[in-house]
């Protein structure tokens, strides 16, 4: 798949001491600004008012995680278990539905989103994730939406602001979903067929597994020039859950080495580590040096979209830190730290705050 034409003007970064691997020219004809959730530093995540403030504060595209419901619609959670992010527990109808089940080989008890009809769903209202850092003022205002009606939201914001907006969804839990006969991949794309801005706007399906992405390389084609694929790599020594599945060896390490990323490109336009694979942490939290990544995926043609930006002392490399207290929102760090990664040579990154996002970009 060809990068998409609508991504104009180059975007070079400006030298910072990160060394041997640092001033790797992106591959993409713009740096692009991805919000993580929405601007879920801000308003409680995956909620259309989450959404519209990361569109207002200059994101390219949004993201959406999807998981299905019992009849089968995609609906954005970070996870199909929502107790954390919804107040379920509080809907005393709800409460005979917790229960334990084992999602990608781990244990997880609460309420899983695929024992709910979307009108159960719809009568939940969301909550933030991390009340421990950030407001939780909005708590109780809005609902769980849907892929159709972020589509729909998308695509007024874009008339709206006179300005193109990326939807980038995460299939979640693939194989799980597959499994349990709610397969997500086919719905995705008939979704996005549906929908007429869907059909031309840039979108970029993303997944931690390999199967789906797979299937989905082979179902678009050369037809859908608009919809590319990003394949996110999670710890070195983690294994996708696919692979898991079905007995399987390959770690994300592997994948993240050079005969890795070459067939990595043989299926999808790009990667999405964790940051700190591209440049990782010293044993006191500060920056080391840039790894080889952003070199050897541009060698083989994958464009690299790393997670996740933070505005909180707390996520962010010591570097930046202002004061003690890890809960500072810490402007400047996130803006200094994002500069740094610009450097390393990403083509586009995920941020919780995409007005800093904006302003790591454009003040540089």
């Amino acid at each position: 798949m060809k990068p998409l034409s609508w991504l104009a003007i180059a975007t070079l970064g400006l030298a910072l001491p990160y060394a041997a691997h640092a001033l790797e020219k992106p591959i993409a004809a713009k740096v692009l600004v991805i919000g993580h959730r929405g601007a879920s530093a801000l308003r409680p995540e995956h909620t259309l008012a989450s959404y519209g403030k990361a569109i207002a504060d200059g994101a390219d595209f949004i993201e959406p995680d999807l998981v299905m419901t019992k009849d089968g619609v995609p609906v954005a959670r970070h996870e199909n278990e929502i107790s954390g992010t919804t107040d379920v527990a509080s809907h005393a109808e709800f409460a005979g539905r917790k229960t334990t089940k084992t999602i990608d080989g781990h244990a997880v008890t609460g309420w899983f989103t695929e024992d709910f009809t979307l009108a159960e769903l719809k009568t939940l209202r969301a909550r933030e994730r991390l009340p421990e850092l950030r407001s939780t003022k909005y708590d109780g205002q809005f609902q769980i939406p849907t892929l159709d009606e972020i589509i729909d939201f998308v695509a007024t914001e874009s008339a709206t602001h006179e300005r193109v907006i990326g939807i980038i969804p995460e299939i979640k839990h693939g194989t799980y979903f597959q499994k349990t006969g709610l397969p997500m991949e086919d719905r995705v794309l008939a979704i996005l067929a549906a929908h007429a801005y869907t059909r031309t706007a840039p979108v970029e399906i993303q997944s931690f597994e390999i199967a789906n992405l797979r299937y989905l390389h082979g179902k678009l084609g050369k037809d859908h020039p608009n919809i590319r694929l990003l394949q996110l790599l999670d710890d070195a020594k983690e294994q996708p859950y696919d692979v898991v599945a079905a007995g399987g060896k390959l770690t994300y390490g592997e994948m993240m080495k050079p005969a890795g990323l070459r067939e990595i490109a043989g299926y999808a336009d790009a990667i999405g580590p964790n940051i700190r694979a591209i440049i990782p942490l010293t044993k006191d939290g500060k920056l080391g040096q840039p790894t080889p990544l952003a070199h050897d995926a541009h060698a083989v043609k994958l464009e690299l979209h790393p997670y996740t930006f933070r505005p909180e002392n707390h996520f962010q490399a010591k570097n930046f830190w202002q004061g003690s207290d890890p809960k500072t929102f810490n402007e400047a760090g996130s803006i200094a730290e994002i500069r740094a990664y610009l450097d390393a040579g990403v083509d586009a990154f995920f941020t919780d705050d995409p007005a800093l996002g904006r302003k790591a970009l454009d003040g540089r």
